[in-house]
């Protein structure tokens, strides 16, 4: 699915709806698209897209994590509707057993012998999971095996 065209039609259906919360959202990934086209070079494809919209569900969880220090649920609640409207943008996501069967492969593969493979191990598990999974989580998984 072409999920950069998905995305300008949405901008627009998100005018004509007058949904302000949805179109500055969306406004705001295609200008982190474009800013990593202009400054890095990058096409903007759905890969790209992927890798934004990745990153800005990972800064609104963290922001959400200093919002609820402040108590301040107005902001974690639009902060939520955010991450929903992002969610759209990237493919289904992997469940634990599809994720740990991928790390249990790249280990068959690699015989890593400790920690000093985490490089090889990420780097193997990296571009099958990419945008399918947080990548935390997945770094926690290979750290928990390889420790």
């Amino acid at each position: 699915m072409d999920f950069v065209k998905q995305l300008d039609q949405e901008i627009i259906e998100a005018m004509k709806a007058k949904d302000t919360l949805r179109l500055a959202t969306l406004r705001g990934v295609k200008g982190a698209m474009k800013m990593q086209n202009i400054d890095f070079k990058k096409e903007i494809n759905d890969e790209l897209l992927i890798d934004v919209v990745s990153k800005e569900i990972k800064t609104r969880n963290e922001s959400i994590q200093e919002f609820e220090k402040g108590a301040r649920q107005d902001l974690i609640d639009k902060t939520e509707a955010e991450i929903e409207i992002l969610k759209k943008y990237l493919p289904k996501q992997l469940s634990e057993e599809e994720l740990d069967q991928i790390i249990a492969d790249v280990f068959q593969e690699i015989m890593p012998a400790g920690m000093k493979d985490m490089g090889k191990v990420m780097g193997k598990v990296t571009p099958l999971v990419k945008g399918k999974a947080d990548m935390q989580v997945v770094s926690n998984k290979i750290k928990e095996r390889l420790s």
